[in-house]
């Protein structure tokens, strides 16, 4: 993470030796409720989203609730992680907490969409402090080794909150109504902040300083919006070669090439470049795209084929999204043994091949599929998923040395998002886009609120007949969503094969032998690393016998 580094592992030993037990394990419960927070507003939105819709009318809105969140997200973290290494963790972890409870207040206020989308993008710039600072307040309390276990526990964390995110949303939204699913946030979120605020002491003394890019942040937000826009509007409320949507496109293209410039040249850029010279890391980031992509599209999208085309709940939206989840948590932790095994490149075309089966199954859907038969297509999904989440992220891991890891892990989780927010806004334009010409098909010469559509108790008012074409409606232009993802999952797979080959272990092998190297050149950088000091009278290592701790 952006602030790991500010404490090295014998001042980091020394800082926490200073704690009682008490106000560790409380300072750990306060960050990982923020870190819980943000990762459950990722998917507690989902299966609330067509109540949401049939109430505030704005389904030509409805990609921007997921992508204003993700946008903001992935654009601030890297700013938050260098704000907290300048200014400390509690006062940033605090800041971003209000942020994001503030972002949570206002959205179940909201008496628009276009309100709730602005609100979601407030609630993602505090996410984006949350996830970082959370995982760097409780690595400053820990030592290199304690830190793997406690990574073992984020992990757990993230997919206890995948899962739940969905089933909480439904039932919220069943048994209370949908804006409470924005203000669950806010008692958890003060109890976080009274004990950070309360219980954490940091030492101000080893404050480090940033040089923050913020024309890589102006730039990155411009081209990502722009590109957003252009493919949620296309072809629905604008022409695609309308001068608006061509405009779009072309400063979106010209916004990245700044945006590629300025990291460029940035003393500390939020993207470093040169690490797309690595093949595997490269391979990785496009693979990550590619499951982002496909992932967040079936996600957003799934519960209103439960609502409006089956007929469900919003709880029984969320029961169908929970199987994937689950497999997805077991498909990663069997990843990780399977990796050292198959290797990267195996085990992520296993795993898109997996998954493939699962949206395959999911174009398979008709107007009569049950919700048996979507939660079954979802358990392939989520394994397949597993594989390639872990595989493509230790590939990253295991490609650079130790003092990059962290960066690298990084960019594949920012790539990841991007495409997440990127398929969101192409499987709204699939959607809406088919919905009207199918709904202009059935229903000639009227105009249809698709907004009242989507919300079953409403849907329930329209006459029979033309309640099943409005069913048939929904379910073919999801089953358009769904064959995208599955062309995304067929172009994954074949990105797989710009992996280089090779079994992870020997891609760790080369990693520890261009660590030993460097470290040989530069000892001093043992101590900030974390690694052992040698003592004054070892020789320099050797980088054939070069060990890298988990």
């Amino acid at each position: 993470m952006e602030g790991s580094s500010a404490f090295d592992a014998p001042v980091r030993t020394a800082y926490a030796t200073r704690l009682t037990r008490r106000r560790i394990v409380l300072t750990m419960v306060a960050a990982m409720s923020g870190m819980f927070l943000a990762s459950l507003d990722a998917t507690i939105v989902s299966t609330a989203m067509p109540t949401i819709v049939g109430d505030l009318r704005g389904v030509d809105q409805y990609a921007w609730v997921f992508s204003s969140y993700l946008l903001a997200e992935i654009a601030t973290i890297p700013l938050w992680g260098r704000l907290s290494d300048m200014f400390g963790r509690k006062r940033i972890f605090l800041i971003g907490m209000a942020i994001f409870l503030v972002g949570s207040a206002c959205a179940g206020l909201a008496g628009s969409m276009t309100m709730l989308v602005l609100c979601r993008g407030i609630q993602g710039i505090g996410a984006g402090c949350l996830l970082p600072v959370a995982q760097t307040i409780t690595a400053d309390l820990f030592t290199l080794e304690q830190r793997a276990k406690v990574a073992a526990f984020y992990s757990g964390l993230f997919g206890f909150s995948a899962v739940l995110g969905p089933l909480i949303g439904g039932f919220i939204t069943d048994q209370l109504s949908w804006r409470w699913v924005f203000y669950v946030n806010l008692p958890i979120g003060i109890v976080a902040m009274v004990l950070v605020a309360v219980v954490m002491i940091e030492p101000l003394e080893h404050r480090t300083r940033h040089r923050l890019d913020w024309a890589g942040i102006a730039t990155l937000l411009g081209w990502t919006v722009l590109l957003v826009y252009a493919l949620e509007s296309g072809g629905r409320e604008q022409p695609w070669g309308s001068p608006v949507i061509l405009g779009c496109f072309a400063g979106s293209a010209i916004l990245f090439g700044l945006f590629v410039a300025a990291e460029r040249r940035a003393a500390e850029p939020l993207i470093p470049f040169d690490l797309f010279a690595i093949p595997v890391l490269r391979a990785a980031a496009v693979i990550a795209i590619a499951i982002g992509v496909a992932m967040f599209a079936m996600t957003s999208f799934l519960p209103l084929f439960v609502r409006v085309v089956i007929g469900g709940s919003a709880t029984a939206a969320g029961q169908v999204l929970t199987p994937m989840m689950l497999a997805l948590m077991f498909g990663s932790a069997i990843g990780v043994k399977l990796v050292l095994r198959m290797g990267y490149r195996n085990l992520c075309g296993i795993g898109f091949g997996i998954a493939g089966i699962g949206v395959f199954l999911l174009t398979r859907l008709t107007v009569e599929a049950t919700r048996l038969e979507v939660s079954l297509a979802m358990v392939p999904i989520g394994f397949g998923t597993g594989f390639v989440f872990m595989a493509s992220a230790l590939a990253a891991q295991s490609s650079v040395d130790l003092p990059r890891m962290g960066v690298a892990t990084g960019l594949v989780n920012f790539t990841r998002q991007l495409g997440g927010a990127v398929g969101v806004a192409i499987a709204a334009a699939v959607l809406l886009g088919g919905l009207t010409r199918r709904l202009t098909e059935a229903f000639p010469g009227q105009t249809i609120d698709t907004s009242a559509l989507v919300t079953p108790t409403e849907g329930q008012t329209i006459p029979p007949a033309a309640r099943e074409l409005v069913r048939e409606a929904f379910a073919g232009s999801l089953h358009s969503v769904f064959v995208m993802a599955l062309v995304v999952m067929v172009i994954g797979a074949c990105t797989v094969l710009l992996m280089p080959r090779g079994s992870a272990t020997q891609l760790r092998d080369e990693a520890q032998a261009g660590l030993a190297a460097d470290l040989a050149a530069h000892p001093e950088e043992i101590v900030e690393y974390g690694l052992d000091e040698p003592p004054a009278d070892r020789p320099p290592v050797d980088p054939g016998r070069a060990t890298m701790r988990p």
